[in-house]
């Protein structure tokens, strides 16, 4: 009869609300969490007022120690690790690289839960990126963390369908789950001595970069499938939008879009060419917006200064007619000879 192994001492670096409940069932079990790496807490909301990561949340309410260093630079981080004598340090969405002392200092190194199924989506937003390039399914791939970006052996994967009115935050909440569920899975492996690394093939790789708040603009020359993906895929940060043209008579309104259907086709089959960004339908409950092929059925909306509402509230309190333009970014420039 084989001797049952000791608990594995785990270190967790999490950050955001996608990385709780992986921290919260390595908490439930067998194996013992030793302390928690996450950033200082931040400035939020109008006030300003310092906010706790939610990792912090989570392993404070469960009486975890908690260290917060600015940056993973200095002596002084390798020796607080070295004091927690971990196993194996599990990463999360930790929003820093870990330097290579780090990534060798535990017995059976790092692992990252990453939220793309590599070697696709490599980087700092693989949801968000793989919803706004119309990806059909989304997944989970647990790595041994290497020197590279995301690039190590693969231990574990699962994928899931992107859903067509999903967002990228419902798609977070779904493959958080996920990821807490195979990061336990390989704690077993571990214990079983049974993890099989697979090499990524770097030929197949994508790279998913850190979201800024000018990609939420709306450029209403691509198809309706590819505005709709994108309102989804920014929501709800740095969220989409675009700016009402009232003709000279104002100054153009930012219009903030939640939501939106994709269409194939102009409303009751049209065939006449309507310039990118009208809209071509605002009465009752429907808003509809010509894009350059088809066109969005718009769902959710904010108003300047207001919250996000349905699309028939939105029209009883905001003024839109058919015909009305929503300005078209500036072209990039063409490439010179």
């Amino acid at each position: 009869m084989t001797a049952a192994r000791s608990p594995l001492r785990i270190v967790y670096m999490g950050t955001p609300d996608f990385a709780v409940p992986a921290l919260e069932k390595l908490i439930a079990s067998s194996d013992h969490v030793v302390g928690v790496v996450t950033n200082p807490d931040r400035p939020r909301g109008r006030g300003k007022k310092l906010t706790p990561p939610p990792v912090k949340v989570a392993a404070e309410r469960a009486g975890i120690e908690v260290y917060q260093p600015a940056k993973l630079r200095g002596p002084e981080v390798l020796e607080k690790l070295r004091a927690w004598s971990p196993d194996v340090i599990v990463v999360a969405a930790y929003g820093q690289i870990l330097r290579t002392d780090v990534l060798l200092l535990p017995r059976y190194g790092c692992i990252n839960i990453h939220a793309s199924l590599l070697p696709g989506y490599r980087g700092a937003a693989p949801i968000n990126w793989a919803i706004v390039n119309g990806e059909a399914e989304a997944g989970v791939t647990i790595m041994q963390m290497e020197k590279g970006l995301d690039t190590g052996p693969m231990l574990l994967k699962r994928k899931t369908p992107i859903e067509p009115l999903d967002t990228a935050q419902d798609l977070t909440e779904r493959l958080a789950d996920m990821g807490a569920d195979l990061i336990v899975d390989v704690m077993r492996l571990i214990h079983l001595d049974s993890l099989n690394p697979i090499p990524q093939d770097d030929s197949l790789s994508s790279y998913a970069p850190m979201l800024k708040k000018s990609d939420g603009q709306i450029d209403f020359r691509k198809s309706a499938r590819e505005v709709a993906d994108l309102i989804r895929g920014m929501n709800p940060w740095p969220g989409t939008y675009a700016f009402l043209d009232n003709e000279g008579e104002s100054e153009p309104e930012r219009i903030k879009f939640h939501l939106a259907h994709a269409h194939d086709a102009l409303a009751n089959g049209s065939t006449l060419e309507v310039t990118p960004g009208t809209v071509i339908r605002a009465d009752q409950d429907r808003l509809w917006i010509a894009c350059g092929r088809g066109h969005i059925e718009c769902l959710t909306l904010q108003a300047p200064g207001k919250r996000a509402l349905p699309t028939a509230d939105f029209l009883n309190g905001y003024a839109l007619s058919a015909g009305q333009r929503f300005l078209l970014p500036a072209a990039p420039d063409a490439p010179t000879a």
